[in-house]
């Protein structure tokens, strides 16, 4: 009895439902219908949804990008018509000051030689002080023109990249530029 017992048990029959259902020859049909269904759904919801956003987020973006290289290009149209401005009022600044200059010539010249004898004295004096006084103004104007390449330094890299520049930073790149 006990060798039908252990036969009895080592031939079980085997199981139906035993094994990895993909592998399944049964059910590749369903399988292979489940898969269309769910690739048709997603190639939809990508085609209908997805691909709207995408393309509306890359226009944005381009839109964008030409926005602000046209005001890059505005701005730097802005800093070249100012610079011309500056290089204008500069120049008639220069002319100006030789006309001052020529005219305070002439005024002395025409002192010196009406009152040659007692004003020669007076004459050298009042060139000196107008000579410094032109230094003076020389400088001060140098000064200014400096401190105002700085402010515009500052004011074009701030206008043209955002970026901040410190006074001291702009005050070497026009000393650098001015060769002082």
């Amino acid at each position: 009895m006990a060798d039908a017992a252990t036969t009895a048990t080592t031939e079980a029959a085997p199981h139906k439902g035993a094994g990895f259902p993909p592998f399944k020859t049964e059910t590749f049909p369903s399988q292979l219908f489940w898969l269309a269904i769910t690739f048709a759904f997603l190639f939809v919801v990508l085609w209908r949804v997805a691909g709207p956003r995408i393309a509306g987020t890359i226009t944005a973006r381009r839109r964008r990008i030409s926005d602000d290289l046209a005001a890059a290009q505005k701005d730097r149209t802005g800093a070249e018509v100012a610079e011309a401005a500056y290089q204008t009022a500069l120049a008639g600044a220069r002319a100006r000051a030789q006309s001052l200059a020529e005219a305070n010539r002439k005024t002395i010249a025409g002192e010196i030689d009406g009152e040659r004898t007692t004003a020669a004295a007076k004459a050298h004096n009042d060139i000196t002080r107008a000579e410094a006084r032109i230094a003076a103004a020389r400088d001060a104007a140098r000064d200014q023109v400096v401190k105002a390449a700085e402010d515009a330094a500052i004011a074009i890299v701030a206008q043209l990249t955002g970026d901040t520049v410190s006074a001291d930073d702009a005050a070497a790149a026009v000393r650098g530029t001015t060769g002082g």
